[in-house]
């Protein structure tokens, strides 16, 4: 049975085409022998946007979590996304569900065994990453502790709390403005308790 290939192009400005990276991936698939299942385009996005601005790679990201498709063809790392983070979360929701990488510029595929094994380094990275950010708030943590704030979190922006006293004061919940503003609900909860009474 043929792979089901997935294929995702994006370009950051509208002046660029996605015609050149989608010929070439067409072709690569038919090379291949891989049924391409779906095109996913993003016109005009930057990759360094996360995947709620990218419409076009949100539903390849749900494709891939419903195993609509068995490969993700992109025509570079970069096209797939800028931060390391969002790329390594990506390919490990891929190896997740057993999805294979084909990236064209790099030369890696996943369906061979030396591509297996570079795909295997995004555990490493992931794991790096993970190390990195533990010792970057142990740190901040130590900062705040030795400049004498306690608990090292800055309060939030003068803007925000007024904000939050507004919507409490017009009696909206502290969860659903927690959730409108982004905000923790421990936050709502301290600015609640410190309004003046009356």
């Amino acid at each position: 049975m043929s792979k089901r290939v997935a294929i995702y192009v994006r370009v950051s400005t509208d002046g660029q085409s996605t015609d050149n990276q989608r010929q070439e991936l067409e072709a690569m698939a038919l090379r291949s022998g891989w049924e391409v299942a779906q095109v996913f385009v993003d016109h005009g996005v930057s990759g360094a946007k996360g995947r709620e601005r990218r419409p076009a790679f949100d539903a390849l990201c749900k494709a891939v979590a419903r195993r609509e498709v068995d490969l993700v063809a992109a025509w570079a790392v970069d096209r797939v996304g800028r931060s390391l983070r969002d790329l390594v979360d990506f390919f490990e929701e891929l190896r997740a569900k057993g999805v294979g990488l084909y990236l064209h510029q790099q030369g890696l595929d996943t369906t061979t065994p030396a591509g297996r094994a570079m795909f295997g380094m995004t555990a490493v990275f992931a794991e790096f990453e993970r190390a990195m950010i533990v010792e970057r708030v142990r740190a901040g943590l130590k900062r705040a502790k030795q400049k004498g704030r306690v608990g090292g979190r800055p309060r939030v922006a003068a803007a925000v709390e007024g904000q939050v006293r507004r919507g409490l004061e017009a009696g909206v919940g502290k969860r659903k403005l927690a959730a409108q503003l982004g905000i923790g609900t421990s936050v709502v909860q301290r600015i609640a308790g410190s309004r003046s009474p009356g």
